[in-house]
């Protein structure tokens, strides 16, 4: 045996393998097997997978998403959404010459405080004006940060990668002017809320007896 086979073989000798899992509010789906040395190294690791590797719809393949391990369960590793991003390529056949790209960059809190970056592009069929960008620009701030105020974490990041927080800037911004494509290019949790220690409870105090 070559040394160079010996030293793969020892590389994975006691390691183990963890089945990771998308939130819940994706179904709970499997992401892929990962090997670990020990369980607690898999906390904090990112795992990259499709929005097409948990709809099964192809025509989600663009949009990249990212998990975070949170939680060892046995062999699983549950995630808590990381954010995600179109992929170089889509991002790069969206824009054409002669027109305009709209981008916006928001911070915004969901309604259970948690913290999130998100970037929005509107793409439009022509060059417009400057103050048409700006208009857009403040179409796009208001209808994030309502939905945010409205939304759990869970229920905005499904409406906004399935394209619904999308759908209702478009549906405003084309008044302003014609648009090719408007879409949340790519996201990312900032801060999840801090949970505070339970205060212990106190027993009640026995009353004495004669």
């Amino acid at each position: 045996m070559s040394s160079k086979t010996k030293h793969v073989r020892d590389k994975w000798r006691g390691k183990s393998w963890y089945m990771v899992i998308a939130p819940s509010f994706f179904g709970n789906i499997e992401l892929g097997s990962i090997p670990a040395q020990d369980e607690k190294l898999m906390i904090g690791r990112v795992v990259e997978a499709t929005l097409y590797d948990i709809t099964g719809d192809f025509s989600h393949h663009y949009l990249k998403m990212f998990f975070q391990v949170n939680e060892i369960d046995g062999k699983s590793a549950k995630t808590l959404f990381k954010g995600h991003e179109y992929s170089r390529d889509y991002l790069r056949s969206l824009v054409r010459r002669r027109t305009t790209k709209v981008d916006g960059l928001f911070n915004l809190t969901t309604k259970d405080s948690y913290k999130l970056r998100i970037a929005v592009s509107a793409l439009t069929l022509s060059r417009i004006k400057t103050s048409q960008e700006k208009i857009i620009r403040t179409m796009m701030a208001k209808t994030i940060k309502e939905k945010a105020a409205a939304l759990t974490l869970d229920q905005f990041v499904q409406e906004m990668v399935l394209g619904k927080i999308a759908s209702d800037i478009y549906n405003q911004a084309k008044l302003v002017a014609p648009l090719r494509h408007v879409g949340i290019r790519k996201s990312k949790l900032l801060a999840a809320p801090v949970k505070l220690p339970e205060a212990p409870v106190e027993a009640a105090p026995v009353a004495a007896t004669a």
